[in-house]
């Protein structure tokens, strides 16, 4: 939100006055804040979008500031690129288009956050250098959900390749679009995300609904019957655990160590009985016969649920799931729920065939 200057004043219909400072229609309202503008610089700006080719004294009666004010403004400004002097007598300033302006301080700004990035990098290696030469083991107790919201976060952010997670209710509430966002932001960085999930993870519609909507950013997602513990891992490197259900309100910081080593392989072993929850290629032909719904359901089924099961996670009756995987299986061509799963992977609708019934 913005910042309004203590001094404005307001009718009271709820109309904005203006001041002898602020620039016409705009009021002190701070616009260019987060591109490191000044408030000064930007309400001369402003004056000047409105009396472009003003000279210092038009400036200087408009705003109200003395003339050494405007000109130490005017050569802010100028540095920043945002106008330029026209030659004359006496001096008058044009100002830059603003969305030349505001495109070439985003750029500015972001050159600042590389080199930023660039000269904390190092920390990292002191950091790890720290926890190789440290007496303690390479464990670390977080406690409150402040704290242990906030190293997720960060975990997630210095992720360079992949994180995996494991997924099991209870959860802890948090918006969903904040998981949504920064998840999105990391894959399409390049992050890998690999989740697990548990059969009763999906008996909420908006649990569910996340779910879809991770997967189709990018999140490669199976479900099993039970996933022992919830579990996020960083690069292999660094893992999440949290000590007790469902408060989380202790969580263990795991480094480099066999118990992590351990647990990457317990997730990998999950991984290859997992079956894929949403479809591997999710950039299906216009001609592709199924809905994204009759691909929910299919999956749902290929991953051993009850028809009464997928119901209640669908929110519809037993009847509409059994008659719609008659349709699928018409769709499809096959005669058993079985060898409908067995088409949808060769048609790259899941991310391989459904498990054995014998198994």
């Amino acid at each position: 939100m913005s910042r309004r200057s203590a001094r404005e004043g307001r009718t009271m219909g709820g109309g904005q006055q203006t001041g002898a400072g602020d620039p016409p229609g705009g009021g002190t309202e701070h616009r260019l804040a987060a591109l490191g503008v000044p408030a000064d610089d930007e309400r001369l700006y402003r004056f000047l979008l409105a009396r472009p080719g003003a000279t210092v004294a038009e400036l200087s009666a408009a705003t109200g500031w003395d003339a050494a004010r405007v000109r130490r403004r005017a050569r802010s400004l100028e540095k920043r690129g945002m106008l330029t002097r026209v030659p004359s007598r006496p001096v008058r300033f044009a100002p830059a288009p603003p969305d030349v302006v505001t495109e070439v301080l985003a750029l500015q700004r972001q050159e600042e956050i590389e080199r930023a990035r660039l000269a904390a990098a190092p920390l990292a290696e002191e950091f790890r250098n720290g926890q190789r030469v440290g007496t303690g083991p390479p464990v670390q107790v977080l406690s409150g959900r402040d704290a242990i919201a906030q190293r997720f976060f960060q975990t997630q952010q210095s992720t360079k390749d992949e994180v995996l997670i494991l997924d099991r209710p209870p959860y802890v509430a948090q918006p969903a679009e904040q998981q949504i966002s920064v998840q999105g932001e990391l894959m399409r960085r390049g992050v890998r995300y690999r989740t697990i999930y548990d059969h009763s993870s999906l008996d909420s519609p908006g649990q569910l609904g996340l779910c879809r909507e991770l997967a189709l950013l990018g999140e490669d997602s199976r479900v099993v019957d039970e996933v022992p513990l919830k579990l996020v891992i960083a690069d292999r490197r660094t893992a999440l655990v949290p000590f007790v259900l469902p408060t989380e309100r202790e969580v263990m910081v795991l480094q480099r160590s066999a118990l992590l080593d351990a647990l990457v392989v317990l997730f990998e072993m999950l991984w290859q009985r997992a079956v894929p929850l949403w479809p591997a290629d999710r950039r299906t032909p216009p001609e592709h016969p199924l809905s994204a719904e009759d691909e929910r359901l299919l999956a749902l089924s290929a991953s051993g649920l009850t028809d009464q099961a997928i119901a209640r996670r669908l929110g519809v009756a037993q009847r509409t799931v059994e008659r719609r995987m008659r349709r699928i299986m018409d769709l499809l061509g096959a005669r058993t729920r079985f060898q409908a799963g067995l088409q949808a992977a060769h048609q790259g609708l899941v991310g391989g065939p459904p498990p054995s019934p014998l198994r």
